[in-house]
């Protein structure tokens, strides 16, 4: 593509964390640093966590001045549910994030401020303040039951709605396509059950050996009440899925495929358009578990294909809960679980039993907006560049599972050390203030099938995490 010169002014763009004016003021080589005007707070400026941002020029596009009279939408940090794409006319697009301020955001997390290293973000990350903030205001200022005509009561009907307008934004689906929970794995039980009133004897169900059990274990309960038959897809040498025996395992009575958008051990993305098409030629509903997927990359639901799909916001900053996608022709066709005084609308809350807990859904709104905020451009980088820093870095000795490089995985790492167990080696990273997990954390078919029965010690990062960080895991490694 051939870049042409332009003159680089100012830029109008929203600020979605605070809703105040900011703007993109562009400097020499196209880099550019984000800053919020907050005059309208005692004359602060204060730093975005977006260091640098490439400003591209299609050539296809006559050369113009961008500034604010142009009135050049720009794409970052736009209102919730249009974070995607750009308007087709613009001449100018950020097409990347290159740096992500590191410190700004570690800023906004008192957690990480005790000494530690927090490899642990697999197993659940931290939440920024501005999560723990939401809670405690609405436990503080709204905390009602929802349909009554008092004004506690009508601000939790509000929040409500705005976290299915939220989860929305963040799944790219329709707002009562969103169904609330207690976790992941609560709703895939709830879920499974309920599909099950379309299930016959003999119908098959597959799944794979790299989901967590969480996304097995549903299907195989089911099974023994039903008398179905589950399958579960091998995996190649690479870690990687087998999409040639997904293909020689689906049959006439295949009913639903179960598989994971991102593998929980080992870091092995999947390829879910593919799946959700070869599960849709087969008749049967694409069912995706993005609990691992959800940190590290937007999940689209539409450009995915699936009917069904589960993830934790606990594991994308935000609090203990669950969050389901269910399309809406498949969840209008089922029938739900349910106290008959509950509404039957939106569809979702259907599958919504009892009183959800309100709290966790205002820091799931919060939640959402921190990781608008900081942008998945910025997010992926980071995370890209600490991964290849510890894969270029790791120890002789240390056997990595997986993928070798960076590109089909997301930065989470599964080794084993020659002469320590995996407990060992994380009671000893924990000495040195180093958080990593140990075990086969549910992903137990794939611990069976790499033959490792005590399992691995699992390093995950998240775009908090820094190259020092990384250097102090390192350095304990080489340690052991």
């Amino acid at each position: 593509m051939e870049l042409l010169p332009v003159e680089l002014g100012l830029l109008p763009v929203p600020a979605p964390h605070e809703r105040l004016p900011a703007v993109v003021d562009l400097v020499r080589e196209r880099h550019a640093t984000l800053e919020i005007d907050a005059r309208q707070h005692g004359g602060e400026r204060e730093r975005d966590s977006v260091e640098r941002v490439v400003v591209v020029v299609e050539h296809d596009h006559p050369t113009r001045v961008a500034g604010p009279a142009s009135g050049t939408p720009c794409p970052l940090a736009l209102p919730r549910g249009r974070q995607r794409g750009h308007d087709a006319h613009d001449s100018l697009v950020f097409v990347a994030a290159l740096a992500l301020d590191v410190d700004a955001v570690r800023a906004r997390f008192s957690a990480l401020a005790d000494g530690w290293a927090r490899f642990d973000g697999p197993g659940g990350t931290q939440t920024p303040d501005s999560v723990i903030d939401a809670i405690a205001a609405y436990l503080r200022e709204s905390n009602a039951n929802l349909g009554g005509p008092f004004e506690a009561s009508v601000r939790s009907d509000a929040l409500v709605a705005d976290a299915r307008l939220a989860a929305a934004g963040f799944l790219g689906c329709a707002p009562e396509e969103i169904v609330f929970g207690q976790n992941m794995t609560t709703l895939n039980f709830a879920l499974s059950r309920t599909v099950g009133r379309e299930l016959r004897a003999g119908d098959e169900i597959l799944a794979t050996k790299l989901d967590h059990d969480g996304n097995v274990a549903p299907w195989l309960e089911l099974a023994r009440d039903l008398g179905l038959r589950v399958q579960l897809v091998e995996l190649n040498d690479d870690s990687t899925l087998d999409l040639d025996d997904l293909t020689s395992k689906l049959s006439d009575r295949t009913r639903v495929v179960a598989f994971p958008l991102a593998s929980n051990a080992l870091g092995t993305l999947v390829d879910g358009r593919r799946v959700s098409e070869l599960a849709h030629e087969a008749g049967a509903l694409a069912w995706a578990d993005a609990v691992h997927f959800a940190p590290h990359a937007p999940v689209d639901v539409a450009a995915l294909g699936v009917d069904v799909l589960v993830c934790s916001p606990y594991k994308f900053f935000g609090p203990h809960l669950g969050v389901a996608f269910g399309r809406a022709e498949v969840l209008e066709r089922w029938r739900p679980y349910k106290v008959r005084p509950a509404s039957d609308e939106p569809v979702g809350s259907r599958f919504e039993t009892g009183t959800l807990a309100h709290e966790l859904l205002a820091g799931f709104v919060a939640a959402v907006d921190y990781v608008a905020d900081v942008g998945w451009d910025p997010i992926r980088s980071q995370e890209r560049a600490l991964g290849e820093q510890f894969l270029a870095g790791l120890p002789d000795g240390l056997r990595l599972h997986g993928l070798a490089g960076m590109d089909g995985r997301v930065a989470t790492f599964a080794v084993t050390h020659p002469g320590l167990r995996p407990d060992a080696v994380a009671s000893r990273l924990a000495e040195q203030k180093v958080a990593v997990w140990a075990g086969d954390y549910y992903a137990v078919e794939v611990m069976e099938r790499l033959g490792l029965p005590d399992g691995a010690v699992r390093v995950g990062m998240v775009h908090y995490n820094s190259a020092d960080e990384v250097d102090r895991l390192l350095d304990a490694l080489r340690a052991l």
